[in-house]
């Protein structure tokens, strides 16, 4: 489609493949604003979806190579960003904590990452997945449930990363379901979560 101003790479997260109704409702909230979406899903996913087992998924430090080997096939010349739900938008952020020379070895350059959902920390556990935070060498645009169990809005809002972004969906959880009380439901905060991607790509294009 010609009229697309940036391209963005999604992964899923740890438990549903590309074509999860989250994945599929935010693919199409963001081709409504112009974002060209590829989906993309680990191998250990498309086992799982080949086989029907529960596969759990590996070690984060082990999808890593994988992304990078999908960069290095991306077609286009877009503005390219990546991301994904929970664990895809982890991964991508473990990208791009990574050596700029290393970096350097996909086909096109990588101008920002997205996280829906990010897993700070396992639901009531405090191992926090956040060391590599201060090694972004891009923006990191997280959009966080208020009340996502993999890190709500009171307990993350006490740190603070030079180039990590909050933004947050009222009532929220990890599936961006929120509270009946707020008066939205999910699909509308899939929409924001669209909307706040959007500009979010605006602000980081115009810098370049």
């Amino acid at each position: 489609m010609t009229n697309m101003k940036a391209q963005l790479l999604l992964m899923h997260g740890a438990g549903a493949s590309t074509q999860s109704p989250f994945m599929q409702q935010l693919t199409l909230a963001l081709t409504e604003h112009n974002i060209q979406v590829s989906l993309f899903d680990f191998a250990y996913m498309q086992q799982r979806e080949i086989s029907g087992s529960k596969r759990p998924a590996p070690k984060a430090a082990l999808l890593v190579p994988e992304l990078s080997s999908v960069l290095s096939t991306l077609p286009g010349d877009l503005p390219l960003f990546i991301g994904g739900k929970s664990m895809g938008g982890r991964i991508a952020s473990l990208w791009a904590a990574l050596e700029p020379d290393i970096q350097m070895q996909s086909a096109r350059r990588v101008q920002g990452v997205f996280a829906y959902g990010y897993p700070f920390h396992p639901p009531k556990k405090t191992q926090w997945r956040i060391a590599h935070f201060s090694n972004l060498s891009m923006p990191l645009c997280i959009i966080q449930g208020e009340r996502d169990p993999f890190g709500h809005r009171l307990e993350v809002e006490a740190h603070l990363w030079p180039k990590v972004t909050l933004q947050w969906l009222t009532t929220a959880d990890h599936d961006f379901k929120p509270l009946q009380r707020s008066g939205v439901n999910q699909a509308q905060l899939i929409a924001q979560a669209a909307l706040i991607t959007s500009e979010s790509i605006d602000a980081i294009i115009s810098k370049t």
